[in-house]
């Protein structure tokens, strides 16, 4: 059974970074891509960035490209997301999911909100 759970949100202000965390078990992590979506009050789920099995290939929306780097530890099981130069418009839930999609299974997320 997928389980994943996700920690490192908080409040920020605009400019400032975080460092957002995803502990993975239940599947073997190492086989799969991962992503990272989020989804702010009244928006739909939005993909925010994936991350090959071997962590070799990353992708980014536009929104957060140059911003936000994806990464993964594969001997810990692990999916991070390096947030710097967070803006209002980041303020939302994070979620880490399993593939290349926003709707894949995820956990409960972490709350970012940017705010000065």
């Amino acid at each position: 059974q997928v389980q994943l759970v996700e920690s490192g949100g908080g409040l920020v202000q605009p400019g400032g970074s975080l460092r957002l965390s995803c502990a993975a078990s239940g599947f073997t992590f190492i086989d799969d891509a991962m992503s990272w979506s989020r989804q702010a009050p009244g928006k739909e789920l939005e993909w925010v960035s994936g991350i090959s099995s071997s962590g070799g290939t990353t992708r980014y929306a536009e929104a957060v490209k140059g911003r936000f780097t994806i990464s993964r530890d594969n001997a810990k099981n692990m999916l991070y997301l390096q947030l710097n130069s967070l803006k209002i418009e980041d303020t939302a839930m994070y979620y880490c999911t399993e593939g290349w999609s926003a709707y894949g299974p995820r956990g409960q997320g972490t709350q970012v909100t940017v705010s000065s």
